[in-house]
Order: C-alpha cells, then structure tokens, then sequence
C-alpha cells in the first residue's frame, strides 16, 4: 500500500526566521536580594544590570539574560525581533494573535503574543538601544542603537 502525504502551504516562508536570539527566561522572585545571592553568588551568573525590581543577570552563552521580577508573577520568555511591527503583522499573517500591544518600552518596542497552539510569547526590539549601567549595575540610560 502506498503512503499518502498531505501537503498544506499557509504562505511562502520567510526570508530569514522571525526570531533572532532568546532575549531573556524572565523569573518571578519573592525576595530580589535573595534571588540575586542564589543565581549570582551562588550560580555564578553575572549581574547585567539592575532596578527597584528587576535584576538581569548574564547567561553563560548566547546573549540572553536571566531577569529576575519581584512585580510580575508569571515565568515567560522574550524573544528578540528585528522590529516588533514587522514581527507582530509577519506572526498574525501565519496564524498566530496579539494578546497585546505593540507598546514601548525602555529598550524599544514589545508585543505580547499567541500561536495556533495556545502559547503565549512576548515578542521584542532593540530599537531604543541596550540598558547603560553604573558601576553597581544601576541603569542610567539606554545606549544609541547602532553604536
């Protein structure tokens, strides 16, 4: 008996993948200070920067961070995108939903998002640059993209 292979095509893939890199594993903390003690002192993990209530703190590999978040209560991953408009109307036109934005942030622009199968991603750019840091890790600014 023959095998019968079904084929459907949604749209013609795109030029490159939408994602670039894993932006950040965004944890939900009680306490920032111990949180900084356990991946920090004790895992090693260098602090990027730092707020009120969030810390970054740099993964071994690859770019992405690991930020720690007393005000949020979910985990969630942030995907990097060369343009979060572009990204959002490229994931909407594959199938996928906004569940919100487009809207800014402090280093650019973000979308919160949805695919066919029920995850829910937040979708980022860099369009306002990276976070500038003190000494400390306190953020003073954001450098010029490009730079």
């Amino acid at each position: 008996m023959d095998a019968q292979y079904t084929c459907r095509v949604v749209s013609r893939p795109p030029e490159a993948p939408l994602f670039k890199g894993i932006d950040c594993l965004r944890l939900p903390v009680g306490d920032l200070d111990d949180a900084l003690a356990f991946y920090g002192d004790r895992l090693g993990h260098e602090l990027v920067w730092r707020s009120e209530t969030a810390a970054g703190l740099r993964l071994a590999e690859g770019g992405g961070e690991i930020v720690l978040q007393t005000e949020r209560p979910e985990q969630e991953t942030n995907l990097l995108v060369a343009s979060v408009a572009e990204a959002v109307e490229s994931f909407v036109a594959a199938g996928g939903s906004v569940v919100a934005g487009p809207f800014d942030i402090q280093i650019g622009r973000c979308a919160v998002v949805r695919d066919p199968f029920g995850n829910v991603l937040v979708m980022l750019d860099m369009s306002k640059g990276r976070l500038v840091t003190d000494k400390d890790g306190r953020i003073v600014g954001n450098e010029m993209p490009g730079a």
